[in-house]
């Protein structure tokens, strides 16, 4: 196999809960996790001369070691002493550090095309294992699907499938340090904590009004005072009918999920008329087949 041509899902979070910080720095969590149909494509192709080159549709987007893609080819050339070089042609369409996990899920992608490429012979646990070190989203974005992590996101349970519903995912054109909104938290104490148990049992009863009512992002009390966008966005998508919406991750994305399409695109022109945000997608619920 000389190339491969893949699709690096984005995720959303439909509860994202913070349990405490650990010496080391990370953050002991409580997420439910789902992917949805809004990617990035992603294609790898060998090369004679050693190396790794990294092409993309944005400018600003770091070609080098600073790109968590490059990171991943880098850790299996390294570890199975791979000669020939790899180039990787990011064409991005996930909004960047946005709260979506775009960046691990490129990750995701090339782990997973160069264990196919190069013959590796890596399960789905093996590259989990690897990803890990890459980041705590990516062995995420290589399982995909609705998932419970805990840890510091990197003990993963597959849950019941999410139900098919319509995906409203809005960014407004803010930029949002993770780092930033942490430090923020770590220096509060939480008042409210997110009902997972409920999106669970939501989950189980494949009751869609259930889960959207028991969404809920501990990190939305320390971003959206930063960035009140955030909550004029979900107000947006909840005066147009929106079941629920929540922001993702640590933001500035917001989420709105929809009974069906038509309302949602009602809800995407809503924000483009009130221009809260320029990158607006309807999409729909990524699931993974349970064997």
């Amino acid at each position: 196999m000389e190339q491969i041509e893949l699709k690096s899902l984005a995720k959303i979070n439909l509860g994202l809960d913070v349990l405490g910080r650990r010496r080391n720095g990370y953050h002991d969590v409580r997420m439910v996790m789902q992917t949805v149909y809004l990617y990035d494509e992603v294609k790898l192709e060998k090369m004679p001369a050693p190396g790794i080159e990294i092409v993309s549709n944005l400018s600003y987007l770091p070609v080098n070691r600073e790109n968590i893609a490059y990171k991943a080819a880098e850790l299996l050339q390294e570890e199975f002493g791979i000669e020939e070089g790899v180039r990787i042609t990011l064409r991005k369409h996930i909004p960047v550090a946005a709260g979506l996990a775009g960046g691990s899920s490129n990750a995701a992608a090339v782990l997973f095309g160069m264990d196919r490429m190069f013959g590796l012979g890596l399960s789905q646990d093996e590259l989990m294992e690897r990803g890990v070190k890459l980041g705590a989203d990516v062995p995420y974005c290589i399982m995909r699907g609705t998932v419970l992590a805990e840890g510091i996101g990197e003990e993963l349970r597959r849950l019941p499938p999410m139900p098919k519903c319509a995906v409203l995912i809005a960014k407004p054109p803010i930029s949002v340090s993770t780092r930033a909104v942490y430090e923020a938290l770590d220096s509060r104490e939480i008042q409210q904590h997110p009902d997972i148990d409920g999106i669970l049992e939501g989950l189980e009863r494949r009751d869609l009004r259930k889960i959207a009512a028991s969404m809920g992002n501990v990190l939305e009390d320390v971003t959206i005072p930063m960035h009140p966008v955030i909550a004029d966005i979900k107000r947006a998508m909840e005066e147009s009918g929106a079941i629920g919406a929540m922001m993702s991750g640590s933001g500035p994305t917001v989420f709105g999920l929809f009974g069906d399409r038509p309302s949602a695109r009602a809800a995407m022109r809503n924000i483009r008329e009130k221009k809260l945000a320029r990158q607006v997608y309807v999409t729909n619920i990524h699931n993974v087949r349970r064997d």
